[in-house]
């Protein structure tokens, strides 16, 4: 099982380990765009203008340019750690025991505009740089991912299940054809039902959660929603790829 999460604009500072080394994340095939892309966010740092036009910060962003000017000498930790916000925070990776983060570790891998995937383990400096994105000099990003992201994630996860919570953004990157995805829906009184970005965060957190913890080894949707299910979760199954998480 290979559960593929979205990152987040917000990440935590510092860490203890050592500089970033492409060579050493996961899903190697990737190096050479991953090079290529952090090279080109370290010189558009140089220049704080043109980096808040081309990121979409405000005028007080020196914090982010900074960090990308320093991302091949900053320190890093364990991309788990370093992404934060809604997601992360229901996730909980600070209360996993050895044994669980493990099985976090083993199981999940999170999207990245500058690294198109990283292993929740991976050893990453904090950065700034959306799916968004348009580089200076560069095409879209996710034309620079698009031949290379989604061929290294199937290999990757061959026989396994794959379970795709990335946003749209961020699986235009790197498409996983027969991923299980997972829509959450607030449902109100009236019955009718919306996605709430705040919840849809939440809840897919919790999911992740679910499928960290569980002994079991899903191998089809089925499976997925037994296992969210067992932890609570307002279950649906919408077609043969895609569980309705209802709020």
């Amino acid at each position: 099982m290979l559960v593929l999460l979205p990152p987040s604009e917000t990440k935590s500072d510092g860490g203890t380990g050592a500089p970033l080394d492409v060579s050493a994340l996961a899903f190697p095939k990737l190096e050479a765009v991953r090079e290529q892309l952090v090279e080109a966010v370290v010189e558009l740092a140089a220049d704080p203008a043109a980096s808040r036009k081309a990121l979409g910060l405000g005028a007080h962003a020196d914090a982010e340019i900074a960090r990308n000017a320093v991302l091949r000498t900053s320190p890093t930790r364990p991309a788990l750690e370093r992404y934060t916000g809604v997601l992360y925070d229901a996730l909980d990776a600070g209360s996993l025991t050895k044994a669980q983060r493990a099985k976090a570790y083993a199981r999940l891998a999170i999207g990245s505009a500058l690294f198109g995937a990283v292993r929740a383990g991976d050893p990453i400096p904090a950065y700034r740089l959306s799916g968004g994105t348009k580089l200076p000099g560069l095409p879209t990003l996710s034309a620079v991912w698009r031949d290379h992201l989604g061929p290294a994630l199937q290999e990757a996860a061959a026989g396994e299940l794959v379970i795709d919570l990335r946003s749209g953004t961020y699986q235009q990157l790197g498409r996983v054809p027969g991923a299980v995805t997972a829509s959450v829906l607030t449902e109100y009184p009236d019955g009718s039902r919306t996605v709430v970005s705040h919840f849809n965060k939440h809840h897919k957190g919790l999911l992740t959660r679910a499928l960290v913890l569980t002994r079991a080894e899903p191998t089809d949707i089925r499976g997925v929603a037994r296992v969210a299910s067992k932890a609570g979760l307002r279950i649906e199954t919408a077609s043969p790829t895609e569980l309705l998480v209802i709020t």
